[in-house]
């Protein structure tokens, strides 16, 4: 046993200041430093392992007494006995009491573990899904992981997250009939895993394992006429409408343009164009992702002389205002998603008859069947991205002139068909 040099407390008390000593030893590596900090002496340990020799402190004295300081040192030697380096397992010790302490504010706060699953979510859904999805899509996501993830599996560790327990939790959504919902939480939960990969998270997506585990989703497509005797009756009926006339123009204008039923309502007549014949989107208005919608083209859409008709119509009831198509109670905002749907209502088409997504795809079905035009051709009008023959997806411009006769013979089709013409398939060959 090492021997004790320093006789005891009395002994240290009795250092008064000027006392030329620099250092009391007590034997076997441990030692007092005299007048460290602001008059106060510090407990030192010299120890080696590995052959490196290195320091640690045990206290400032009088907090840490003699007795204390041999406890304290006797520890750290036997740890280093043991092959355990006694800075490094306080080090350690620290950052664990730091991890707790941390884990505990958050628990308070009410926030999510680190690493786990709702965690690494939350931070995709601020960091990479926001910048990509409109803010919409991301809200849209950001709930359907709050109400159909996060109760269950939120909490868990993210890499510790195995393909059952996914799979049960996205049950619960199946067992209420949600199948699509489902699905598109099982999506997210498989972009948030494979986030958790690329930031260390995690090791791998569990999600990817559940590709035939669900149930799987019935298309339901938009309701569309296509049949030329009874969309010649619809145009009628349009034509003689009798609710307002705004209405009346945006029944018209979605069977002529080939807009998605969002970018109709929200048309703005600076979009319009009369002299050119050409109402100019901005990407930021249509159906894009983030990126796209930023720096994306515009889409151009040539405008019939059946169309400039309806717009002209409609200039002196709205054209001292922002939208085409505004509410009818204020001119701020653009008229309700419902209104062209109840309109149909009114004419007596129903969900299952006629939508007003329908007039694309009526129109997509027989400019092809009917007209003859190139699917290439109404896929850019549809604001579809068909890349071209090298791979690029086309540009604002592409096909512009063979678009603008396809307008051209697609509203005098219509005419055609109102006025109760049997028109004929056109035959390639």
């Amino acid at each position: 046993m090492p021997r004790d040099l320093i006789p005891g407390d009395v002994t240290i008390r009795s250092i008064k200041p000027g006392d030329p000593r620099t250092r009391l030893s007590d034997g076997d590596g441990l030692y007092l430093r005299l007048f460290v900090k602001g008059g106060s002496h510090g407990w030192r340990l010299d120890y080696r392992i590995n052959g490196v020799r290195k320091n640690l402190s045990l206290g400032t004295y009088p907090d840490t007494g003699l007795a204390l300081a041999r406890k304290k040192a006797n520890e750290a030697r036997a740890m280093v006995s043991a092959g355990i380096d006694p800075s490094d397992a306080r080090k350690t010790a620290k950052q664990e009491a730091r991890q707790r302490l941390a884990e505990k504010k958050t628990a308070d706060a009410g926030l999510p573990p680190a690493g786990s699953f709702e965690a690494v979510a939350r931070e995709w859904l601020a960091t990479v899904h926001t910048a990509k999805v409109s803010d919409g899509h991301a809200t849209r996501t950001r709930i359907r992981l709050e109400q159909d993830a996060f109760p269950w599996i939120g909490r868990r560790p993210l890499d510790e997250i195995e393909a059952p327990e996914l799979l049960q939790c996205l049950r619960r959504v199946e067992e209420r009939g949600a199948i699509e919902t489902a699905h598109r939480v099982k999506d997210a939960c498989g972009q948030v895993f494979r986030y958790g990969i690329a930031t260390g998270a995690c090791t791998r997506n569990p999600a990817a394992d559940l590709r035939d585990a669900l149930r799987p989703v019935v298309t339901r497509h938009h309701a569309a006429i296509t049949d030329p005797g009874q969309v010649g009756a619809l145009l009628r009926d349009m034509a003689g409408y009798q609710g307002h006339p705004v209405t009346r123009c945006a029944l018209t204008l979605s069977a002529l343009l080939l807009l998605r039923p969002g970018e109709l309502r929200h048309m703005e007549w600076s979009w319009v164009d009369t002299a050119d014949a050409l109402l100019t989107i901005p990407g930021d208005a249509m159906k894009r992702n983030k990126a796209d919608k930023v720096n994306g083209p515009p889409h151009l859409v040539p405008l019939s002389a059946q169309a400039l008709a309806a717009l002209a119509e409609l200039q002196p009831l709205t054209g001292s205002g922002q939208y085409v198509f505004p509410a009818l109670s204020t001119s701020k905002r653009c008229m309700s998603e419902n209104t062209v749907r109840s309109a149909l209502r009114r004419l007596g088409y129903g969900n299952d008859d006629m939508t007003a997504h329908g007039f694309r795809a009526m129109a997509r079905t027989m400019i092809a069947e009917r007209l003859g035009i190139a699917p290439e051709v109404i896929e850019a009008q549809l604001a579809h991205a068909v890349p071209d023959a090298l791979g690029r997806a086309y540009n604002r411009t592409q096909y512009l002139e063979q678009r603008r006769d396809m307008m051209t013979r697609w509203a005098d089709y219509l005419d055609r068909l109102r006025a109760g013409a049997q028109v004929l398939a056109f035959k390639a060959g």
